[in-house]
């Protein structure tokens, strides 16, 4: 089982995980980063900020899962 960390990135600063996760395949972990990532969405729709989570095991980086709230003005 490979240790994965679900360190969370947003307009404030970076804030890391310092406990993990375990998981037998990288498939799980990217399950888990996409509902983590859907659960911070819902909050930070209302305040307009992006947000990511980024994963690492003890070795790399893994990969980069984003929610970009990005307005788009209508003309009228």
């Amino acid at each position: 089982m490979t240790r994965y960390y679900f360190d969370i990135r947003d307009d404030a600063g970076l804030w890391p995980d310092e406990e993990g996760l375990e998981f037998d395949t990288q498939q799980e972990a990217e399950v888990e980063a996409a509902q983590s990532l859907a659960g911070l969405a819902r909050e930070f729709a209302s305040i307009q900020q992006d947000v990511a989570v980024e994963v690492r095991t003890d070795i790399e980086r893994v990969f980069q899962a984003a929610f970009i709230f990005d307005r788009s003005t209508t003309k009228q």
